[in-house]
């Protein structure tokens, strides 16, 4: 029985409506190490295709990315400082698939090639409450604007925190999901 089943048509509907928009990538923690110790790139790198980065900026505001990914970007109307954008959240979203936390994108697309983006986008299925299935009907194009956007932002934060398995009590504060 898949998660979607076990936690019936209210309850996916409730976890559509409230993070369609965001955009969870679980990287593994190698991957995120690597990234992190990466030299930070600024929006206005070198070659940098302004068009494009524009259009990852822009993409990221509309799907939603923020939402989860931001610490902080829901609760102030989005009025977080863009060098703190998609660095990743302590906030757990738990249910009976355990606790998950929004990774730092910024870590993790730093430490993947453009080809390894679009295929992590076009094949990854992590746990809920992120919406894969919005990022795998993104265009080719969106995803490599997103990818040049956050990849021009550079590796900044730290890591998100681990999922915790359902049998396991999360640190606060955490979404409890029935």
């Amino acid at each position: 029985m898949s998660i979607i089943q076990k936690l019936g048509v209210p309850t996916v509907l409730l976890l559509s409506l409230t993070c369609l928009p965001s955009a969870v990538i679980a990287a593994d923690p190698a991957t995120q190490k690597k990234a992190a110790s990466a030299a930070p790139a600024t929006a206005t790198t070198k070659g940098a295709d302004a068009a494009k980065l524009q259009r990852g900026k822009y993409l990221v505001k509309i799907a939603g990315c923020n939402d989860c990914h931001t610490s902080g970007y829901m609760p102030a109307a989005g009025k977080v400082d863009e060098k703190l954008w998609l660095t990743g959240d302590s906030f757990g979203w738990r249910g009976p698939w355990g606790t998950t936390y929004a990774s730092n994108l910024r870590i993790t697309l730093n430490g993947l090639s453009e080809a390894q983006w679009l295929q992590m986008a076009r094949t990854m299925q992590p746990r809920p409450p992120m919406p894969w299935f919005n990022v795998r009907a993104m265009n080719d194009n969106d995803l490599k604007a997103i990818y040049r956007y956050v990849k021009a932002m550079g590796a900044a934060g730290k890591p998100a925190p681990a999922w915790v398995p359902p049998e396991k009590t999360p640190a606060q504060p955490f979404v409890q999901f029935p």
